[in-house]
């Protein structure tokens, strides 16, 4: 907490209040802590691990969010995908429609009320979800695809960071070494 508190001072005021709560054992038990601190109408969760979301990314999910609900980044699928007969059986079950597919990024901006909705679902049905629109779909309301840019990775291995360097000097970002 001290190094995001110490980088605002450093920077001075900011538009937007930051209120720290404590991790989970599961991503979503994270979020429903971070939701407990939250009055605001809509909620925006972010992966710390998908550190170059552009400023623009972030306007056009949460005007998305906010005229439809519940909003999240994502890119069309550029490979196949192959669903396999089960978690220990690695054979072809099925080969989905590419251009029905998307790549789930975030952020995920969800008006707050309709997320409370669905942690309450889950809890109620014991239901475990990897990403926090998936709870919007198990109350059967509608998510909206905001689509996002493909440099929008998730950061969480060697390569990945030589990637994501490769993408900050593209930007005109340089190394402070």
């Amino acid at each position: 907490q001290h190094i995001f508190k110490d980088h605002l001072e450093k920077r001075g005021s900011t538009k937007c209040a930051l209120k720290f709560t404590t991790g989970g054992k599961e991503r979503q038990d994270s979020v429903r802590n971070g939701l407990a601190k939250i009055t605001a109408p809509i909620v925006a969760i972010h992966d710390a691990a998908r550190p170059l979301v552009t400023k623009e990314e972030m306007e056009k999910v949460v005007a998305d969010a906010a005229e439809h609900g519940a909003a999240l980044l994502a890119v069309p699928t550029k490979a196949t995908i192959k669903q396999a007969v089960a978690v220990d059986d690695n054979f072809v079950a099925a080969t989905p429609k590419r251009k029905l597919l998307w790549e789930a990024h975030t952020p995920q901006v969800i008006r707050s009320d309709l997320l409370r909705k669905g942690f309450e679902k889950a809890e109620k049905e014991n239901l475990e979800v990897t990403d926090d629109v998936s709870l919007i779909e198990l109350l059967g309301e509608k998510v909206k695809l905001t689509e996002g840019e493909y440099t929008n990775i998730k950061v969480t291995t060697p390569e990945d960071i030589a990637v994501a360097e490769t993408i900050l000097r593209e930007r005109g970002y340089v190394s402070p070494e």
